[in-house]
């Protein structure tokens, strides 16, 4: 995880321990090419799958970390990056290229191993409680960075490493050039724009995912879906979004509450999003925030709004809260805010 702001934090990823139907179904799914199923040959004879899906539902397959090769590098700031090894090949041609561009990175973070990612959750749990580092950091086993094929990358602008998420996002002309070379390497945008109900993160365009296969790179790139979209585990249909006009909220606020309902979504694989939509300013009223702060009442929130939300389940749901293969309308979600975290999901369904 890079470093960020923790408003930032709180918009950009998604509540954990707080998913209420992680058995809405979801499995690995079936590649959406027979040049999946060819890379997956291929690279089962290097002992790990660069076409794995390691994310909030699915996690690093058995025996990843015996059969990982990595190297170990030191950055310009001095800090010790693991990177796999065929990763870390990949990255260096496209670094090199960059820099015949005039455009300089290096590599923030890369494999995070499952035991470093809990002690990372036990020092965010015994710093903040057990709900903050449920949705900062990712839970054990559960992290693409596990794999050693995500990389985080910080710029380096005029001799200066810039490194803070919030100072690199400055530069999208800069991220937008790198990220047309990726598939050249291998590589693939992993964290895109408005996929957050997917992804379960935020956009961020520091984070690179090595594949191993620039032809699927290079698919998966020039249809702009995510790794999820391509292995078929989670649908690319596209999502309606209504913010309305409220006279309470600017639009910024209100897409920061919508991102956090999209990073819950990410946890009910197989169930379809079909749009999300402000209910409007007069939900936003003091009899609510008062309702809200009663039954979430270790925060003193100040703001109260309520989102609704058309979605559709999946056959065979083993969840018996849920309806299979139904058509939900209007499932309500209340958004609560402080200064402090930003927008939280308070509460949610009829």
């Amino acid at each position: 995880m890079k470093k960020k702001s923790i408003i930032s934090i709180i918009i950009c990823i998604c509540i954990v321990a707080s998913a209420l139907f992680t058995s809405c179904g979801g499995n690995n799914g079936e590649a959406s090419s027979k040049a999946t199923e060819s890379a997956t040959e291929a690279s089962a004879a290097d002992g790990i799958d660069y076409m794995a899906l390691v994310n909030k539902t699915h996690a690093l397959p058995d025996n990843w970390e015996k059969n990982l090769e990595t190297v170990k590098i030191t950055n310009s700031v001095k800090t010790e990056v693991e990177v796999e090894k065929k990763a870390y090949d990949a990255y260096l041609k496209l670094k090199s290229e960059l820099e015949g561009e005039n455009i300089f990175v290096d590599l923030d973070s890369a494999r995070r191993s499952v035991a470093d990612q809990q002690r990372i959750m036990d020092e965010f749990t015994r710093d903040h409680g057990a709900d903050y580092a449920a949705k900062t950091v990712a839970q054990p086993g559960f992290s693409e960075h596990h794999t050693g094929l995500a990389l985080d990358l910080y710029l380096i602008i005029d001799g200066k490493d810039v490194t803070e998420n919030e100072d690199m996002e400055q530069y999208p002309e800069i991220w937008e050039k790198i990220h047309e070379k990726l598939p050249k390497y291998g590589f693939i945008l992993r964290y895109l724009k408005d996929k957050e109900h997917i992804t379960g993160y935020g956009y961020e365009p520091w984070h690179i995912r090595y594949l191993d296969n620039t032809e699927i790179a290079q698919e998966i790139t020039d249809k702009g879906i995510t790794l999820e979209g391509y292995l078929n585990t989670a649908s690319e249909d596209p999502v309606t979004i209504d913010l309305g006009k409220s006279e309470l909220y600017s639009e910024e606020e209100l897409n920061d509450a919508v991102v956090q309902i999209k990073c819950k979504f990410a946890f009910w694989p197989e169930c379809k999003l079909n749009s999300i939509r402000y209910a409007g300013d007069e939900a936003a009223t003091e009899k609510n925030l008062k309702w809200i702060n009663k039954i979430n009442n270790t925060k003193k929130y100040t703001k109260v709004a309520e989102f609704l939300m058309d979605f559709h389940t999946p056959e065979n749901m083993s969840d018996n809260t849920l309806e299979s293969d139904f058509d939900y309308k209007d499932y309500q979600w209340w958004l609560a805010y402080t200064e402090k975290d930003g927008w939280e999901i308070a509460s949610q369904g009829y």
